[in-house]
């Protein structure tokens, strides 16, 4: 008798769901629905590496992937603090998964903010449709995060068109995506572009070796571009973004907040868990206290309490830089575009700290046990000391102090 399918295999079994029908409460339902079906086996799947396939895929297949899509291209239409929340919960279930399509949001937004309408009528109508976006932006051998070698160059054999020749690293959803977005300059030193290229295109190669001790199933590897061939009408400015207020950065910025706040909530529930069926209480709580078990030790209770309120509010700080980013969007102006910064920085900085202090501290309630090698408690630590690398919480913390003296804005950029 063959085995019953996984709540995720049943998902992506199931027909498609019209994202456009989808709503802020039912996109919210719909990413707790997965979460819980996504940490069954996300233990296993970072011991193992196991890379998520079909967890990517029903994301797909239950349409969030094109809940951010504008309500003219097929859409919903649902904003940022929705977004953030729906990244989130899953993150809850595995901040791996959350983290595949985060790009993938990215570039749905650089699209509707630079796109041309033919642009966005195809590839949004792809997103809608279940396509994915992956990412080729960073370049490891670059002396800083906004150099870029990779160029595209014009075509000799299809005037007017280009080829396109470069490497980039930290390619996170790129081996999973339909499409791959190349950030590279247009011409010898031009302006910096994003040329659309389709993940089996000849001279694409996606390689799976990314090697990092946390978020080990991300699949952030390398993409290698040879030769390329890019038609003029798959290309879309990246430059002009920051030549006027923006929230295109803060908007990536809340979702990796939206993540380390996820890691942050799971780590909680997963020491919660393992406190009140697995651990033992230390001599000192049964000799003083007479305590039954673990979770009922006065020290561990009040370990939960500072954890528990520091993961609250940094829940909280994401649900605001979400509507922070909403309200700027509505009426984009320098000031709206600062605060949306601010509070997302403040989110950033706060998840940070969150999802660290958690995921370390769940191994002193938890006690010896805990840090057995096959119960994988170890990957929240390691998801959050990896994924908060990303960008310093530091710059955060002194961009809003630097607001706080003198009324400074946050630098107009995409890490911020």
């Amino acid at each position: 008798m063959s085995a019953a399918p996984s709540v995720v295999e049943e998902v992506v079994q199931r027909p498609s769901r019209d994202p456009a029908t989808h709503t802020a409460a039912s996109a919210i339902a719909t990413a707790t629905d997965l979460a819980a079906a996504f940490a069954e086996d996300s233990a296993r799947r970072d011991r193992e590496r196991i890379l998520p396939v079909a967890e990517v895929e029903a994301l797909s297949a239950a349409g969030l992937l094109a809940i951010t899509v504008p309500v003219e291209y097929g859409g919903p239409g649902l904003g940022a603090e929705v977004l953030a929340e729906v990244v989130r919960i899953l993150a809850t279930g595995d901040p791996n998964v959350a983290q595949v399509p985060h790009s993938h949001f990215v570039y749905v937004n650089a699209l509707v903010e630079q796109g041309s309408e033919q642009q966005k009528r195809f590839l949004l109508g792809e997103v809608v449709a279940g396509k994915r976006f992956g990412n080729a932006q960073s370049e490891i051998r670059s002396r800083h995060v906004r150099e870029h070698a990779t160029t595209l160059r014009p075509d000799p054999d299809r005037p007017g068109d280009w080829v396109l020749d470069g490497e980039k690293g930290y390619a996170t959803g790129a081996y999973l995506a339909h499409w791959i977005p190349v950030l590279a300059h247009l011409g010898e030193g031009g302006p910096l572009a994003v040329a659309w290229v389709e993940r089996h295109a000849g001279g694409v190669t996606v390689i799976d070796d990314w090697d990092g001790l946390g978020q080990r199933t991300t699949a952030s590897g390398t993409v290698r571009l040879e030769g390329v061939r890019v038609a003029a009408d798959r290309v879309t400015s990246y430059h002009l973004t920051f030549e006027r207020p923006q929230v295109y950065g803060a908007f990536a910025q809340l979702l990796h907040a939206a993540i380390d706040a996820g890691i942050a909530r799971a780590a909680v529930r997963e020491a919660a868990a393992f406190v009140t069926t697995s651990s033992r209480p230390y001599p000192d709580a049964l000799a003083l206290y007479d305590t039954d078990g673990a979770a009922d030790d006065p020290l561990v209770v009040q370990a939960f309490g500072e954890v528990e309120l520091q993961v609250r509010a940094a829940e909280a700080l994401v649900a605001e830089a979400g509507r922070a980013v909403d309200r700027a969007r509505a009426d984009l102006t320098a000031e709206t575009a600062a605060e949306a910064s601010l509070a997302v920085a403040a989110a950033r900085a706060s998840t940070t700290a969150a999802s660290l202090e958690a995921s370390s501290r769940l191994f002193e309630v938890a006690g010896t046990r805990s840090a057995l090698r096959g119960l994988g408690l170890d990957r929240h630590w390691r998801n959050a000391r990896t994924h908060t690398l990303h960008d310093p919480a530091a710059w955060k913390v002194h961009h809003l102090g630097r607001h706080a003296i003198d009324g400074t804005p946050p630098p107009n950029h995409g890490q911020i």
